[in-house]
């Protein structure tokens, strides 16, 4: 692996929502919240150089100051609005070539896919490499730091918010883009992992709960089967689940 690159995590946080507010700081266990098992797990991989919050501006989010103090991780605080730039700018704090994409009411990932995602994207020269259909919450992407540059720069308002996605999503011909699939039995996308609602919260902290000796490496496929043995909870985010893989079109 080339020693010239480096991949930074870049965690935009803002504590906003209508239907569950302040998710990031929503606790999956007693003293772990959503974004302490986020950085938690981030931590235990090596192609993973460091992490950086990237704090909306804002009273209500001077606690993630403390969170980067607890876990001794550099933050800065930006622009409300614009997440695209605070993702850039975290790279640039952390002098990155490529920035590792979450968002941060997603508790976990797809944690087998971070090592040969990351070796695609620089063997294969790629611009963005992103994983697709897991269970929506599991996903994740690499950029290098000149793509998520060229989407702000070409992109509209709409493609600078939290949809950062949208600009290459929409024109993928000024981007090389690779997009990786787990094995089949992990393709679900009846599934939801992640954090938008009260519902969301219960089913996430049943899973925390259940793997609590595991965390905060929980794999997808104990998730998953945790999950089909539990209808009662696949049924409380039922509706909200959307099944729809977001880089298809690219295959």
């Amino acid at each position: 692996m080339s020693s010239s690159r480096k991949l930074v995590a870049a965690l935009a946080c803002r504590n906003n929502g209508t239907r569950l507010y302040g998710k990031p700081m929503q606790n999956l266990l007693q003293g772990v919240s959503i974004i302490d098992q986020i950085i938690n797990s981030l931590k235990q991989f090596n192609q993973i150089n460091e992490i950086v919050l990237g704090i909306s501006d804002g009273d209500a989010n001077l606690v993630f100051r403390e969170v980067a103090d607890k876990h001794h991780i550099p933050f800065l605080f930006g622009d409300a609005d614009d997440v695209l730039i605070r993702l850039i700018q975290c790279g640039e704090l952390a002098q990155a070539t490529d920035i590792f994409r979450i968002t941060t009411e997603c508790p976990w990932i797809d944690y087998n896919l971070i090592k040969p995602m990351w070796e695609q994207h620089i063997v294969n020269s790629n611009d963005i490499t992103v994983c697709d259909r897991l269970p929506e919450g599991l996903n994740f992407e690499i950029y290098t730091l000149d793509a998520l540059k060229k989407s702000h720069e070409r992109g509209e308002s709409v493609d600078r918010s939290e949809y950062c996605s949208n600009y290459p999503r929409k024109h993928p011909k000024e981007f090389k883009i690779e997009v990786i699939h787990p094995p089949k039995e992990l393709q679900r996308l009846d599934l939801r992992i992640t954090v938008d609602n009260p519902e969301d919260l219960v089913l996430c902290r049943a899973i925390a709960s259940n793997f609590q000796s595991e965390m905060p490496l929980v794999s997808t496929e104990k998730i998953i089967n945790f999950l089909d043995t539990r209808p009662d909870l696949k049924a409380l985010v039922a509706s909200f689940v959307v099944p729809e893989p977001l880089w298809d079109f690219l295959n």
